[in-house]
């Protein structure tokens, strides 16, 4: 898929098909969100790769917003150092985003939906996965194919018009 494809393709999925997701296809969507861009190249994240059943479902209880997870081939764990300062967290959450899109991006070019999830139980996220404590589980990301419809790009997406959304020079 072109890159303006994927964009155009890219939606939150939330329902997806059994069929698994490969080890190397997982790796290259891995990979985009390594070499996204990070503050001053701290890099300060990590990348949870799941694929077991059992800790799918348990994934899926950390915060209502993660049902999903039970139901996905797979699922991404965004983690990174409990921030020393606000300045930090900041900056974290800022390259974590980016990231996020990254992966969103990289799965989308290879006709594989992701949904993205928060986390509120630290501490069951960081048992599940074998994080240390001084650690933040910050997002998960289903990972497969969606169930209901292939990513195709998406002709009206709801979205503000364009011309209510982007001013130039001035507001």
């Amino acid at each position: 898929m072109e890159t303006w494809d994927a964009i155009r393709a890219r939606r939150n999925v939330r329902s997806y098909r059994p069929d698994p997701v490969s080890d190397a296809d997982l790796d290259r969507i891995v990979e985009a969100a390594r070499r996204a861009p990070s503050a001053s190249n701290r890099q300060h994240w990590d990348f949870v790769i799941v694929t077991d059943r059992d800790q799918l479902t348990e994934l899926s209880t950390v915060w209502q917003g993660a049902r999903h997870i039970a139901d996905a081939p797979a699922a991404i764990a965004l983690v990174v150092p409990q921030p020393a300062d606000d300045r930090n967290r900041m900056i974290d959450q800022y390259d974590l985003g980016q990231a996020t899109y990254a992966i969103a991006l990289a799965a989308a070019d290879l006709g594989i939906g992701t949904g993205h999830s928060s986390v509120s139980d630290q501490d069951r996220a960081r048992a599940i996965l074998g994080v240390p404590n001084d650690h933040i589980v910050a997002y998960l990301l289903g990972v497969g194919y969606p169930a209901d419809r292939p990513l195709r790009p998406i002709a009206r997406p709801n979205r503000r018009p364009f011309g209510e959304v982007v001013h130039r020079g001035t507001w």
